[in-house]
């Protein structure tokens, strides 16, 4: 459905005489609904009621790998320009503005993905990974929490100041720490900590023991969280360097006696 919507706002913009860059097309069908496809029905998507780390590495890629690709398509740019003013553009506008909002705040990333990956030490993951009605709406709603957190960023068209993203970048560096956490203790814990239990005599003989298994998921969930919160600081970096040549640029054009009035008002709000 996500697919055929944006195509049909492709279209609609193509009309309007707007040209959506061909590479981001080619990231929100193939980076972005290509991978959820591969994840749902490839190896991943066949093994994760059965192996842990299958199912540890599916979450994880729901969760930063398929928004990455479908936000890098500026889906609500381009529904912008198809939705024509009017009451159905106030409705969805309306809808759309409070949960971003409440997800463009540098608090909440880091901590939504710290509760998403911590299921996997608890017996949730056992439940959600074996039943295929909690493992769909799983497929579901992971992918959609992790666009909410990467699209503030992506399509983020306001002006922030450098010390705006500096405090982004310390939250994302503490969402660096943190999503290490879970994926560290599934590797040197002795515990299974989803409780599911064992196969019985159809088990194949390539699969891992219970503890490989989990400690597999660790390495992976480990490695997959870590990776992917580089392109987070990439990005802040960019913005940062972005933020602080134009905050130069505008100090550059003030006059003597303009930067002079500036410095009073600023040690007068100070005292």
């Amino acid at each position: 459905m996500s697919g055929g919507l944006y195509a049909w706002g492709l279209l609609r913009a193509s009309r309007a005489g707007i040209h959506w860059q061909p590479w981001r097309v080619a990231a929100f069908y193939l980076l972005g609904l290509g991978s959820y496809a591969a994840l749902s029905f490839g190896f991943l998507g066949t093994y994760s009621p059965d192996l842990r780390w299958a199912f540890s590495i599916r979450i994880a890629l729901l969760l930063f790998v398929v928004p990455a690709g479908m936000a890098l398509g500026l889906p609500l740019g381009l529904a912008r320009v198809a939705v024509r003013p009017g009451r159905l553009r106030s409705v969805l506008a309306a809808a759309a503005r409070q949960p971003v909002r409440i997800f463009s705040n540098s608090a909440v990333a880091p901590v939504l993905g710290l509760l998403v990956l911590s299921m996997m030490l608890t017996p949730l993951a056992g439940i959600t990974r074996m039943s295929p009605v909690w493992e769909g709406l799983l497929g579901i709603t992971i992918p959609l929490l992790g666009l909410l957190m990467v699209l503030p960023m992506v399509e983020e068209k306001t002006r922030i100041s450098t010390a705006l993203i500096m405090v982004q970048f310390v939250f994302a560096f503490i969402e660096l720490l943190a999503d290490a956490i879970p994926g560290l203790l599934m590797r040197l814990t002795p515990t299974i900590f989803d409780g599911a239990a064992a196969l019985g005599s159809a088990r194949p003989a390539w699969f891992p023991t219970a503890l490989a298994d989990q400690q597999l998921a660790g390495d992976w969930l480990w490695f997959i969280a870590e990776v992917m919160d580089l392109p987070i600081l990439i990005l802040l970096f960019v913005r940062m360097a972005k933020s602080d040549k134009g905050e130069r640029k505008v100090l550059d054009e003030l006059t003597d006696e303009q930067m002079d009035e500036l410095n009073a008002a600023h040690l007068h709000q100070r005292g």
